[in-house]
Order: structure tokens, then C-alpha cells, then sequence
């Protein structure tokens, strides 16, 4: 009996991580959403910043901000830090089970850098730990002083990052771990400075005096930043599914690009809920921009060596070679009984059993295995260069199936 215990982990472990993850999340927009729309009233007292009217669920609630705590606090006071808590946890729990368990497989291709599973680990390891150390200390030396040059210099450190792990890591392990040094920022925000600011605050309220007004200052500005890096966050989550991304030669622009397009639809919402519409319609329609150049970058590239050689070659590619780099490279996964102990069934129900089946999927083939590299998954099955230009002519003479195995 096979329990498939790796793929129920994967399963377990990644549904919990979405479901504290869009929790996080919403609260995040909703609380940025709620400190935006406030309105300051004359009688608010000390410390009053605004009060909003909500009306959800049939009913109507009443919500008031200040920075000075009232006369009692009640014990059922919320705190609002399990959800990335919860978040973080389970993601760094995915990163083990998926990513470094068979980091052979998810994080080294020999074609970038020729690593050692440990030494990719690492590297991963690093950029969370190094990503948190670096932003902190620059925004506790530059927050208060110089805030637009600490904005610079983080934006200008993104870019390096970005380019480093993509010429170190595999494409789809660049992405994931910069989405995971993102996430890791965020949550240290939550555990190493808003939440020791606020439970100073509160300690100020409970014993009557008054909290330094940095204090609330300092959280508020790590809580934007988290808001701001959710959207390029939920990019890099499910980047993997995208090959056209991680599997292009430029790859550290397009995952800066799309790192500035969610900052810019972030902006928009922001500046939209402020009352500046113009501010958030140029952000938008930068972001827009920025997204249209990136999806012409990937779609006007070179062609790929095997497609560039496929062009000059005339003679007929006979099925029979094709057919064999799938038995050989590829059904040991792709395949209605695999035989890998990675997948239990076909990955994404794709299988290359029959000449039907590999016909049907020619465009995805052309995607995966000759546009890029991405498959076979870490080369596992050591696919050549020159099988690779053998499916490259097959495809670019129409993928063609001689009639006598059509209906096979």
C-alpha cells in the first residue's frame, strides 16, 4: 500500500499555507483600506486620528483610530499577528518539502551555475536571512533621516537580489526564493518590530502614561511595507506554473518587472482609497506599462537554439526518434502508470503514452522542452541538446504523425 506520504505533505502543508495566506493578506489591505478612509473629527480628543462607518454582513459597525489608549482596554483586545505567523511557518515548511528535500531536482540546473545540493540550500537559506538583516538595518539607520533613500537604495538591493539567485539557482528556484525572502521580511516586520512597538504601547497605556510616539510611527511604516510587497509576493507563489518567466534568458528583468507591477496596482488601490485618483491612475497605467513590456520581452525573444536549427533543417524527422526521447526522457513521469517515485500520477494529467497523446500536447512540448529547459524537471533524465533540436524539427515541420500510428 503507497500512502504517497510527499505528495500529502505537499498537499496538507500548501493548503494551509494559501488559507493563512489570504488571511494575512486581507487583513493587511483591509486595515491600509481602513487607516486611508478615516475622517478626523474636531471632537476626537488627544491622539484621535479618524473614525469610519463600515456597513458588511447587515449591519453597521463604527470604527475609531487613536494613538493614545482609552481610560480601560477591554481583555478581548485583538492583535492580529497569527495570520503571519501562521503564513511564514508554513511556507518555510513548503520550501523544505518541496524545494530543499529534492533541491537535485527544484534548485540546481547545471546549465546556470554547477552546484552541490548543499551549497544551493544555502544560497536559499542565505537570501532569507541576509534579505531580513540587510532591509532592517537600513530602515532603522535611514527610516526616520533619509525614508526616500532607504526606499532607493531597497529597490536598487531588489534588483541585485534578483539577478544573483537567477544566476545561481535554477529560474523556477530564483523566483521562489526571492518570493520567500519577501515573505520572510514580512513576517520578521510583524515578529521583530510591530509587535514589540505595540506591546510597549500598550504597556505605556496599561500603566498610564504615554507611549513614544515612534513607536507607532516605526509600525506603521513596516506594516505599508508589507502591504506594498503582497502583491509581487503572490506573483512569485505561483511563478512556477509559468515557465515563459523563470525559463527566459532575461529572467531577473522579467522578475523585476513584475515585481514593479504589483507595487504600481498596490499604489493605485492606495492612492484611490486616499482620494488621489490622479497619483493612482499614473501608478496604474504605469504598471500597465511596465507588464506590456514585459510580456512583449517574452514573446519577442530569439528563438531558441533547437527552434534556430530546426529552421535550416529539411530532412523529414521520423516519428520513431521522437517517440524514443519520450519513452526514454520522459514517460517515467508523464505516463498513465509512472514509474518515478516523484509523481504517482502524471504531472498536470499530461502523458505521452501514445502518438495521440504527444501530438496533442506539441505546443506545451515546444513550451517546456525546447523554448526552455524546464522539462524534464532538473533534467533528471538527462535530455540532450541534440534531442532537443530532434523535437524542435519535429515541431517545426507540424508535429506530424505518420497515418499508421494516428489511431494508436
Amino acid at each position: 500500500m503507497d500512502f504517497n506520504i510527499d505528495s500529502w505533505l505537499n498537499l496538507v502543508i500548501r493548503w494551509f499555507h494559501v488559507m493563512a495566506g489570504i488571511m494575512w493578506i486581507g487583513t493587511s489591505f483591509f486595515f491600509i483600506w481602513l487607516d486611508n478612509v478615516l475622517q478626523p473629527e474636531p471632537e476626537g480628543g488627544k491622539g484621535h486620528v479618524g473614525k469610519a462607518w463600515l456597513f458588511h454582513g447587515g449591519g453597521f459597525y463604527q470604527v475609531e483610530k487613536s494613538l493614545v489608549a482609552p481610560a480601560s482596554i477591554l481583555n478581548s483586545l485583538h492583535w492580529f499577528k497569527w495570520e503571519a505567523y501562521v503564513t511564514w511557518l508554513s511556507g518555510f515548511a513548503l520550501l523544505i518539502v518541496v524545494y530543499w528535500w529534492r533541491a537535485d531536482l527544484y534548485m540546481i540546473d547545471p546549465t546556470v551555475a554547477n552546484l552541490s545540493v548543499a551549497q544551493s540550500i544555502g544560497i536559499g537559506l542565505g537570501a532569507l536571512v541576509v534579505g531580513w538583516l540587510v532591509y532592517d538595518g537600513l530602515w532603522r539607520a535611514l527610516g526616520e533621516r533619509a525614508p526616500k533613500l532607504a526606499l532607493g537604495i531597497s529597490l536598487a538591493l531588489y534588483v541585485a537580489v534578483a539577478y544573483a539567485l537567477t544566476h545561481l539557482l535554477s529560474g523556477r528556484a530564483a523566483f521562489m526564493m526571492s518570493g520567500a525572502m519577501l515573505g520572510t521580511i514580512m513576517a520578521a516586520n510583524v515578529a521583530m518590530v510591530i509587535m514589540p512597538n505595540q506591546r510597549k504601547m500598550y504597556a505605556a497605556a496599561t500603566a498610564g502614561g504615554e507611549a513614544d510616539p515612534r513607536l507607532s510611527y516605526q509600525a506603521k511604516r513596516r506594516s505599508t511595507h508589507n502591504n506594498y510587497l503582497t502583491l509581487p509576493v503572490i506573483f512569485m507563489m505561483i511563478s512556477n506554473h509559468f515557465s515563459m518567466t523563470w525559463g527566459h534568458a532575461m529572467n531577473w528583468l522579467i522578475l523585476v518587472a513584475l515585481f514593479v507591477v504589483g507595487i504600481g496596482v498596490d499604489h493605485f488601490l492606495n492612492s484611490r482609497d486616499k482620494g488621489n485618483k490622479g497619483v493612482g491612475y499614473a501608478a496604474l497605467a504605469a504598471a500597465c506599462a511596465v507588464l506590456i513590456a514585459a510580456i512583449v520581452c517574452t514573446a519577442a525573444r530569439a528563438p531558441s537554439a533547437p527552434m534556430a536549427n530546426a529552421a535550416t533543417t529539411s530532412a523529414p524527422v521520423a516519428f520513431a526518434s521522437v517517440q524514443g526521447i519520450f519513452a526514454t526522457r520522459c514517460v517515467e513521469c508523464h505516463s498513465a502508470y509512472p514509474t518515478s517515485k516523484l509523481f504517482p500520477i502524471a504531472p498536470n494529467g499530461m502523458k505521452f503514452d501514445t502518438p495521440a497523446e504527444i501530438k496533442l500536447a506539441a505546443a506545451k512540448i515546444k513550451l517546456m522542452a525546447v523554448d526552455t529547459n524546464a522539462m524534464p524537471l532538473g533534467n533528471l533524465t538527462h535530455m540532450t541538446a541534440d534531442e532537443r533540436a530532434t523535437l524542435a524539427a519535429w515541431l517545426t515541420q507540424g508535429a506530424p504523425i505518420p497515418s499508421t500510428v494516428t489511431a494508436q
